[in-house]
């Protein structure tokens, strides 16, 4: 029955027992919501299973169970219990059913739109505009249109980008921008403290998804991201690259924050799946605030790949039988993406050029803007700013 993270706390001696000895612990649900350590951070195996199983787990109290042969436990005879003694038949589901009456629904849903007292009370500016509150650390006005010229700028091709972070397989979108538990020692948690809020109220990233200042620092937050730029770490961290000093270790967020003061371009480097499991449209707005103008990847996921292009993020994909490991990248280097300025167009294969001290080479990958309009969308910089352009019209 857990959304968002929102399962609560572990009891603290089995919390401390988890980590004192590095325990792997497991929950069963029925949602879907089986990310690593999206039910709980502790939590790190995650199985899916229908409600009735999700029933049963329970009881057994264990996942290490065989339902055919263990019983779930003993009865009050003392007698051994099986999950096929409790499993209701089809009999009395049927019986079950008849309980639920279309009179029921036309009573509790035929005043809906009327609300109760509460909801009648509460006051609403009038005018055709939002009303923004500048106190809200809910909803605040997103940057997407802050500076935009009536016409979509000529495209050019990117140059002189680092890499923000260096992904494996299979990140999905709860990887990119996780709907869990803000910890305080986040960049997110950092910024809610100082606008006066407890960590007790922090709510969590899906609750928070109307304020951009938040998301963006929750971007690639997600406590079980591994970013080969920080081996042996998990969370949202990176290595900050400079021309005058030597890398330094940072969180993510503020790594974007240094870069983007430097007018310096990110890219993100990630194997099979990029963006893969629920959809989640943060998962690419968080990194087109950050920065981020292209990623590279050996496939995407269907529905993340055309949000990228909706946030004006250009995807790219290595040739079959390529990947960063084939062309020795470690993510050190500063690229270059070249092809985009002349003639840019659906499929059309572009040329990315890395240089690093003593070493360069250049690669070939395929632009997956698949479609004309999806090039219209990255034309203007992503959908919000075509949809607006096309109003003003």
């Amino acid at each position: 029955m857990t959304c968002i993270g929102n399962s609560g706390p572990l009891s603290e001696p089995v919390a401390n027992a988890i980590k004192e000895k590095e325990l792997v612990v497991a929950s069963v649900l029925s949602g879907n919501r089986n990310f690593e350590g999206r039910v709980h951070s502790q939590v790190r195996a995650n199985y899916l299973a229908s409600p009735p199983l999700v029933v049963a787990y329970a009881i057994a109290g264990t996942i290490m169970i065989d339902f055919e042969k263990d019983p779930l436990g003993l009865g009050k005879n003392g007698k051994p219990v099986y999950l096929r003694d409790i499993w209701p038949s089809s009999a009395e589901i049927r019986e079950a059913l008849k309980s639920v009456d279309p009179a029921m629904f036309r009573k509790r849903y035929h005043n809906v739109f009327e609300g109760n007292e509460a909801w009648r009370v509460l006051g609403a500016p009038a005018g055709d505009t939002f009303t923004w509150d500048k106190k809200s650390a809910y909803v605040k006005s997103p940057p997407y249109f802050r500076k935009m010229p009536a016409q979509p700028p000529n495209l050019k091709d990117i140059r002189n980008a680092r890499v923000l972070a260096m992904l494996g397989d299979s990140i999905t979108t709860d990887h990119i921008s996780p709907a869990g538990s803000i910890a305080p020692a986040s960049p997110a948690g950092k910024y809610l403290i100082e606008q006066g809020i407890e960590p007790k109220n922090f709510n969590s990233y899906g609750a928070r998804r109307g304020n951009h200042e938040v998301m963006m620092r929750g971007t690639f937050a997600n406590i079980r991201l591994k970013n080969l730029l920080v081996p042996g770490a998990e969370g949202g961290f990176t290595k900050y690259f400079s021309d005058k000093d030597k890398p330094v270790q940072t969180t993510i967020y503020e790594a974007s924050v240094k870069y983007q003061e430097e007018k310096v371009p990110l890219i993100i480097l990630a194997g099979k799946e990029y963006g893969s499991g629920s959809s989640r449209d943060w998962a690419a707005k968080g990194p087109a605030l950050l920065g981020v103008r292209a990623v590279i990847a050996e496939s995407y996921e269907r529905i993340h790949r055309s949000n990228l292009i909706g946030m004006g993020i250009l995807p790219l994909q290595f040739f079959q039988g390529q990947n960063a490991a084939s062309f020795e990248l470690t993510g050190k280097e500063i690229y270059a993406i070249e092809g985009i300025t002349k003639g840019l167009k659906p499929g059309k294969i572009l040329t990315v050029k890395v240089s690093c001290v003593g070493k360069a080479r250049v690669f070939e990958a395929v632009c997956r803007i698949d479609t004309p309009i999806e090039l219209e969308y990255y034309r203007h910089g992503g959908i919000l700013q075509y949809v607006l352009r096309q109003l003003l019209k």
